[in-house]
């Protein structure tokens, strides 16, 4: 140590080693590798967007009691899958049947009025025939009832003559005048009854006008008696709820005996036909993005498979309009937020078996190809 210093105090300048080549080799290495791939990110980021916000989507299908009424019977249970058409909730249906039992009994008594007034309308033609045969009789009666006054005047006018230069007897002029005044008197007695024919003709006529009017009425309150019929018959069909698609059930909160409301949803069926992912993607990446760009697809649950799937559609509005209480930035203080946009991305030829383990919600990663 005492000779080192004495080196340094006569002058002489320590020598530094030299670094190894190696060292700038390895750095000059690490620094193209790192703008290879900062440049290869760039690239990769220009012509993809990608976004972990996104999940499984399906349509639900919700179930509702189209009545009110209390629940007799649940058919099914959580997570269950049904099929179209099965049963799922029964409800005590007793008033609707006495609904339906009233309304054919209506439905009868209509019928029966039906029929009673076309009997009625029948009578009422029949009646109206009579009437016009009746007159028809009578304006013979008076042709013949003319005639025979015709004859009887002739008569009395040559009695009269003949009476006067005592061809004849008094008697004989008396008994032609008297059958010319009776001839009169049953003309006029025809004419009476004629004009009473009429009469009751006409009465005939309105009345029977009156009968067609109660067919026409009869057979309104058939009809109406029929819709009420048939009103009843869907009022009980909607005693028993079904599926309306292929799906599985979501958890159900309601219980025998349970009250529900007209309207009210029950619970709902998960439908099994179709599935696509909806990614929710910022509205500063979706400039590029036009409906039918490849996209890369993976599902958390499935962490060592990618599946490939196709834009179908952009939403009509950002997640926020639909929001239940949506941002009103007319009042207040404003804090520019980015929003983020629905995209619909449908599977090409996802496997069946797949699809049927696909879960509404799962969390899916997309990346779309730009090109």
């Amino acid at each position: 140590m005492a000779q080192d210093n004495i080196k340094f105090e006569q002058g002489e300048i320590p020598v530094k080693k030299k670094k190894s080549p190696v060292f700038y080799i390895v750095v000059t290495a690490a620094v193209l590798a790192a703008a290879f791939f900062g440049f290869r990110e760039y690239q990769y980021s220009q012509a993809h967007e990608e976004t972990d916000d996104a999940q499984i989507a399906a349509d639900v299908s919700p179930v509702i009691s189209k009545i009110a009424g209390y629940i007799a019977e649940v058919k099914v249970k959580d997570n269950q899958f049904v099929k179209k058409g099965d049963t799922l909730i029964v409800l005590d249906n007793r008033d609707q049947q006495m609904a339906l039992a009233q309304a054919e009994a209506a439905l009868g008594t209509a019928q029966s009025n039906v029929s009673s007034a076309h009997a009625g309308s029948v009578a009422a033609a029949s009646g109206i025939n009579n009437s016009k045969a009746a007159v028809q009789t009578a304006n013979a009666q008076i042709e013949a009832a003319k005639v025979n006054v015709w004859r009887t005047e002739q008569d009395m006018k040559r009695y009269s003559e003949l009476v006067k230069d005592h061809t004849i007897t008094q008697q004989q002029y008396e008994q032609a005048s008297a059958a010319y005044q009776t001839a009169q008197k049953q003309l006029q007695v025809l004419i009476d009854q004629k004009n009473q024919a009429n009469v009751q003709t006409g009465v005939v006529t309105s009345q029977s006008n009156a009968t067609y009017q109660n067919v026409g009425i009869a057979n309104s309150q058939l009809k109406q008696r029929q819709v009420d019929v048939e009103n009843a018959k869907l009022n009980l069909s909607y005693t028993v709820i079904t599926a309306k698609e292929n799906g599985y059930v979501s958890k159900i909160p309601v219980q025998v005996g349970q009250y529900i409301q007209a309207g009210s949803q029950l619970f709902s069926i998960v439908l099994s036909n179709q599935k696509w992912v909806v990614a929710n993607y910022k509205e500063t990446q979706v400039e590029k993005m036009v409906e039918g760009q490849k996209v890369e697809i993976e599902i958390d649950a499935y962490p060592d498979q990618k599946f490939q799937g196709t834009i179908s559609s952009f939403s009509p509005a950002t997640g926020s309009a639909f929001a239940l209480l949506p941002p009103d930035n007319a009042s207040g203080n404003f804090v520019k937020v980015v929003q983020r946009l629905p995209v619909k991305i449908t599977f090409d030829n996802l496997n069946e078996d797949i699809m049927k383990k696909l879960r509404v919600g799962m969390n899916v990663q997309t990346v779309v190809s730009l090109k």
